[in-house]
């Protein structure tokens, strides 16, 4: 196949060299697949505290053929939880500001990971450019160092008591004792290596060969569940992206197991029962309305979602008319009368001048502070997640892939690309693509403003709310009943990072990163 010259597109992620990597393949002649993968390679590299190649995580591709397809390279529970002895399994708390959150980190969290294998899997199906361009920029980055920047500081200080936990962390982002903080420089050179390997092995580097033998060996001494076997065993899914009709539009997002994709349709649905455009936005009106909706997603989830995630066809019916009636309802009643997280998790859009698309979420959760041995890759806590264990830490079923909150979202008009999105931040995905998509197609705004818009969020009696709402006149109407509301001083990354691209009618290109989790942009002419 020949290889044009370059390629206009696109690119909208977490930091400024993972969109400028997948610029770079576009300006050297590759799709929007190489694009995202070697966005992807570098964000380990640069975002190593929200994503990492020992995680997890999903692509959306849409080509210019037309064919739409989830890759679910998401986290494997392992085959067995007998050890045969206690796990290496212990809480952390992290303090961001306004809330704190407990993370359980220890080689007792960690899941069995996809992204290496998710990432040579959509190389090889979509991808043209040589895997050794693709990650060279996230080699280059590693070997040379890049400057911590403000988001990335925050990050590390949150996380300390992870990035501090083991000598092979510590190595990494306190290399002279103490936390790597704004305007220091910071160095991958095992990762850089890792890659050289990597391109030459391909995915058996990391799930059959040395490396799989001493994570299984590190696991059995110290307490891990993983063993060779679930290394040997994993495997990238191909699924049917969930399509959401919506008003003109139509969404493709990530389908069950996940849940995030199938609860932000559930949410469109109740969206399109009142106009939130005939309102206006961040008015009091608009807080009920999203409050609600939120409300009435999650109670639905608890009673009719998470108990059947692994049934064939638990999409078509917890989204059909007869189980969305009595929230319809419940929702209509609710608006007449009136009325923290953190989330390691980053994103990254693509469209190219072919009319191929690339929507990207990985995630490490927070890290188990387990560093695979002269790789400088931290391993996942995914079995430490809370959201991701509903029955209670360690009830997990052994050797299933893992539901998540992830869901990358592809927004098309007239079958092409229009809105290519996605969200870091744990429960706060869904809610927060669900008001970009929103903004977007009810309040016709453009991308950028759609993104910077003040977001909310409810969950479990706390409803959490941006500047740019009137606290004064949605205190006086009752909006929030008996809800413990949080009014943060700042825009902040507990409301997600939504990284987006944007298709005019006309093919004119825009995007947008998420200042939230300090998000980058670049478009190739």
């Amino acid at each position: 196949m020949s290889i044009p010259k370059s390629n206009r597109g696109a690119v909208a992620a977490g930091h400024a060299l993972t969109a400028e990597a997948g610029a770079e393949m576009l300006r050297q002649g590759g799709n929007a697949f190489d694009a995202a993968i070697a966005a992807a390679f570098t964000a380990c590299v640069v975002e190593s505290s929200l994503t990492s190649l020992a995680g997890g995580g999903f692509l959306l591709a849409h080509t210019a053929a037309g064919e739409n397809r989830l890759f679910d390279f998401f986290c494997q529970t392992p085959r067995s939880k007998e050890i045969g002895r206690s796990p290496d399994f212990y809480p952390i708390h992290a303090n961001f500001g306004d809330t704190t959150q407990e993370f359980h980190i220890g080689l007792g969290s960690m899941a069995v990971p996809g992204a290496i294998a998710g990432l040579l899997h959509v190389h090889q199906k979509l991808g043209r450019l040589p895997l050794e361009q693709v990650v060279a920029p996230a080699q280059h980055w590693a070997t040379q160092g890049f400057e911590v920047d403000a988001f990335r500081a925050y990050s590390f200080e949150i996380l300390a008591p992870i990035l501090t936990a083991t000598a092979a962390a510590r190595a990494i982002y306190a290399p002279q004792g103490d936390l790597l903080t704004q305007g220091d420089r910071l160095y991958l050179p095992d990762f850089a290596a890792f890659l050289d390997d990597l391109v030459r092995q391909g995915a058996d580097l990391f799930y059959r060969g040395d490396l799989a033998h001493a994570i299984a060996q590190d696991c059995q001494a110290h307490g891990g569940y993983l063993t060779l076997e679930d290394l040997k065993t994993y495997q990238v899914v191909e699924r049917e992206p969930l399509a959401v009709p919506y008003g003109s539009a139509t969404l493709i997002t990530n389908p069950p197991p996940s849940s995030g994709g199938t609860l932000i349709a559930f949410a469109l649905h109740l969206l399109a029962q009142v106009s939130p455009a005939l309102t206006d936005h961040s008015s009091p009106r608009h807080v009920a309305v999203l409050r609600a909706v939120m409300g009435l997603t999650n109670s639905a989830r608890q009673k009719g979602y998470d108990d059947h995630l692994y049934r064939s066809d638990i999409a078509k019916e917890f989204l059909g008319s007869t189980h969305l009636a009595p929230y319809l309802a419940e929702l209509q009643a609710s608006l007449s009368q009136g009325g923290n997280k953190w989330g390691s998790t980053t994103h990254i859009s693509v469209v190219d001048g072919e009319g191929n698309a690339a929507s990207l979420t990985t995630s490490n959760g927070e890290g188990s502070a387990y560093i695979i041995p002269g790789t400088g890759i931290m391993m996942n806590n995914m079995l430490g997640e809370e959201d991701l264990s509903p029955q209670g830490f360690h009830q997990w079923p052994p050797n299933q892939r893992m539901s998540s909150m992830m869901a990358p979202t592809i927004v098309l008009k007239d079958g092409k690309p229009h809105v290519v999105l996605g969200s870091g931040g744990s429960n706060r995905i869904r809610t927060a693509i669900l008001q970009v998509v929103s903004n977007v197609l009810d309040f016709g705004m453009d991308i950028e403003t759609a993104v910077n818009a003040p977001r909310l969020h409810w969950e479990r009696g706390a409803l959490h709310l941006e500047p740019g709402y009137e606290q004064a006149a949605i205190a006086a109407q009752g909006i929030t009943g008996d809800d413990v509301c949080t009014w943060w001083q700042a825009r902040n990354m507990f409301f997600g990072g939504v990284h987006a691209v944007a298709v005019g009618s006309d093919g004119t290109l825009s995007s947008v990163g998420d200042s939230r989790r300090g998000g980058a942009w670049v478009v190739v002419d």
